[in-house]
This record gives C-alpha cells, sequence and structure tokens, in this order.
C-alpha cells in the first residue's frame, strides 16, 4: 500500500478549505465567566534588553479555554493527559440559534440531536459536537436580569447522555461560558458540566464563530498547554472547512 504523501495533501486541503478560527482572542477584554478577574499582561523585558518578554497573570479557564475531566470530577485525567488523537475530531455543528434567539434560556435535548441527525446523518463516534446559539455575537454573555440572575442556553441531560451513550463523542463545545443553563443550575447545580467531565470527555468553553462553519464535513483542532495537574486552559481552536 503507497503511504500518504501528507505535504500534497496539506496542498490540496488549503486549495479546498478554508480555516476558520473559533477563539476569542486573548487579552483584557476577552469574554470570560463573571467569576473571574480579567487577565494581565506585563512587559518585563523590552527590546533594548536584546528581546521582549511579558509576564501573564490569569486563571486557568480564561476565555475561550478547554476544561479537563478534573476541572469538576477528582481524581479524574487533568490537562497533560489528554491525548494528541483526541485534539483533531470531525467537528458536528448543531444550529439552535433561531431558538435561543426566542428564548435565551433555551436548553438543548436530545430531540435537537436527532433532527440533526435526520438532515445530516449519524454523529459519528469520537466525534467534537458544537452547539451554535450565536450567543457569542452578544456583548452582554451574561444578559443578568433586574434581580442579578443569569439568562443565556446550555445542554440539557437527556442532549448530553445521547452523545455520550448512544454516540460516543470524545468532546463536546458552546459558545456561553457554561454548560448549564442559568435557570438549570440554579435548581440542580452544575449537573450537565459535572456528567460530561464525569465520563472522560473534555469540552470547550465559549467558542466563536460557528456560524461559518457547516454542520457536517470539517475537522476541529484544538490547541492548549500539556499543563501537568492543571484542569484547564485558555484554548485556540481551528475549524477546517470544505470551501462552497
Amino acid at each position: 500500500m503507497a503511504k500518504i504523501n501528507l505535504w500534497d495533501e496539506f496542498k490540496r486541503w488549503k486549495e479546498n478549505c478554508e480555516l476558520v478560527e473559533l477563539s476569542h482572542e486573548f487579552s483584557p477584554e476577552t469574554p470570560h465567566w463573571s467569576g473571574f478577574e480579567t487577565m494581565s499582561a506585563q512587559q518585563i523585558f523590552d527590546y533594548p534588553d536584546g528581546f521582549s518578554v511579558n509576564r501573564v497573570t490569569t486563571v486557568t479557564q480564561f476565555g475561550t479555554h478547554v476544561d479537563a475531566p478534573s476541572h469538576f470530577v477528582p481524581n479524574t485525567r487533568m490537562l497533560h493527559e489528554i491525548r494528541a488523537e483526541e485534539l483533531i475530531l470531525p467537528l458536528c455543528v448543531v444550529d439552535v440559534s433561531a431558538k435561543v434567539a426566542e428564548n435565551c434560556d433555551y436548553i438543548v435535548t436530545a430531540e435537537d440531536l436527532k433532527a440533526w441527525e435526520a438532515e445530516y446523518g449519524r454523529i459519528p463516534a469520537g466525534s467534537f459536537v458544537a452547539i451554535r446559539s450565536d450567543w457569542s455575537k452578544r456583548a452582554d454573555l451574561d444578559n443578568m436580569d433586574a434581580q442579578g440572575n443569569k439568562h443565556y442556553p446550555g445542554w440539557g441531560m437527556d442532549a448530553l447522555k445521547f452523545l455520550v451513550e448512544e454516540r460516543n463523542v470524545a468532546a463536546i463545545g458552546h459558545e456561553t461560558s457554561d454548560t448549564d443553563a442559568p435557570v438549570s443550575s440554579a435548581v440542580n447545580g452544575y449537573v450537565g458540566e459535572y456528567y460530561i467531565l464525569e465520563q472522560d470527555r473534555y469540552q470547550i468553553e465559549l467558542l466563536k464563530d460557528l456560524d461559518k462553519v457547516p454542520p457536517v464535513g470539517s475537522l476541529i483542532f484544538c490547541g492548549f498547554p500539556r499543563g501537568v495537574d492543571l484542569t484547564g486552559f485558555t484554548a485556540r481552536c481551528i475549524a477546517i472547512c470544505p470551501k462552497d
């Protein structure tokens, strides 16, 4: 059997595919969970020293970020234990943006996923499933009401169990800062996030520009440091998509 020439494949990909940035830029203005302080950067060497270096102070789960299973579940995998083969995955994008536009508290259901499959085919095992809500286009991600309660969409437990128990996906992603919708977590706690991480999956939060990715046929590349004994870190995710 002839070996695949990856350089030729790469040339073909560049001609027939486009790259979509799925991560927010990393700066003090980056959207992040409201319970965290913003990141800061201090220049500690400048060009008169011969080079430029910054000292960065941030929480691990800042901006677009990965959550390893250990983020919620003790004695599970840390960031450095996520394998290289888990970082390049088939990408399924499930669009619920119209439902979210009508109901900011929308909770994604297993029926949403089954309706997607009826149109695009079975969700592949080992894939990355992202929910497109278009929430990343908002300036106010927390969307607090007059009583200080947050309102944004999230995953339902039935949807997560369907993906894990019936489709065996590798990871999930969303545009919000939490897996669970606040209307749900206020009553039940972060049961969805605990569940997906307890199943030894990872997730990417605060994704963006999922509207630029087709529902099926793309790949996602997830990059982040191999942080020893870290539960997460800021991530850069890129989708490679077939051109129309």
